[in-house]
């Protein structure tokens, strides 16, 4: 990975542009999450739009050569934690989602994931997507100078593991920028106080990825595909910010949406 670089305000404001276009995307998808729809009819309209837009899927042709990523979106049902690949499977009444989004767009990336309840869901996996939810809350509430990395992951940890749910250790937030992965690297565990500094003009990830059952994880033979060990459902959500003089400003909400 490349070395943590702090951006210059330029490509913040790239950044949020590219951003901008990932929230937007989200926003063209929700219709469509419903039961009866395919997973790669999401990816097909995903993929549209985006390049509609005149950017380019970022996970397209991401990874070794040997196997890249096949599509424009990572889609993770269920008990699928992360880098899902999609497929002609219906969506039925019930299910999760995660949907990862990044793209391309002027020359640096926006990246974000959301998960989506496909109508009713039991009890506890809306607990479990709405507790996710709130760790990325919880995370984004310790972004600010001064403070450490550590803070982030202990928030998430210590909320999660609260609840009784587990918290996947192997993937992780990053860096990014003219680079899908950069440094930093941010965990979802740790201990506050400890780690990385944050400094003005550090731009990351940090998406939690929560499981209803243990936090131990499984990779599927296409080299892609995470599961719960368990096979019980699993959340994640995920914001591209900023660290600003005052604290953050998110940078995958559309570009009319308030900055925090």
């Amino acid at each position: 990975m490349a070395k943590t670089s702090l951006k210059t305000p330029r490509e913040i404001e790239a950044m949020r542009r590219a951003g901008s276009l990932v929230a937007e995307t989200f926003l063209v998808l929700e219709p469509y999450v419903k039961p009866g729809v395919s997973v790669q009819e999401l990816d097909r309209i995903a993929e549209e739009f985006i390049r509609s837009r005149g950017a380019v899927p970022a996970y397209i042709g991401y990874g070794p050569r040997n196997n890249p990523f096949p599509a424009t979106i990572c889609a993770s049902i269920n008990e699928v934690i992360c880098h899902g690949i999609p497929s002609p499977r219906k969506l039925r009444e019930g299910d999760i989602i995660g949907v990862d989004i990044g793209v391309k767009m002027g020359g640096v990336y926006g990246d974000a994931c959301h998960t989506y309840t496909v109508g009713g869901v039991a009890p506890e996996v809306k607990s479990l997507v709405e507790t996710t939810r709130e760790c990325l809350d919880a995370a984004l509430a310790q972004v600010r100078p001064g403070a450490r990395m550590g803070d982030i992951g202990a928030a998430i940890q210590t909320l999660a593991e609260s609840r009784g749910f587990g918290v996947v250790r192997e993937y992780t937030g990053h860096g990014i920028g003219k680079q899908l992965h950069e440094e930093p690297t941010v965990y979802h565990h740790g201990k506050a106080g400890t780690g990385l500094l944050l400094q003005p003009g550090m731009v990351f990830t940090i998406e939690p990825m929560i499981n209803l059952g243990r936090k131990e994880t499984k990779l599927l033979p296409d080299g892609w595909t995470v599961v719960t060990a368990d096979g019980k459902p699993s959340a994640q959500f995920e914001h591209t910010l900023v660290v600003t003089p005052s604290g953050y400003d998110i940078l995958t909400l559309p570009l009319k949406t308030a900055l925090a």
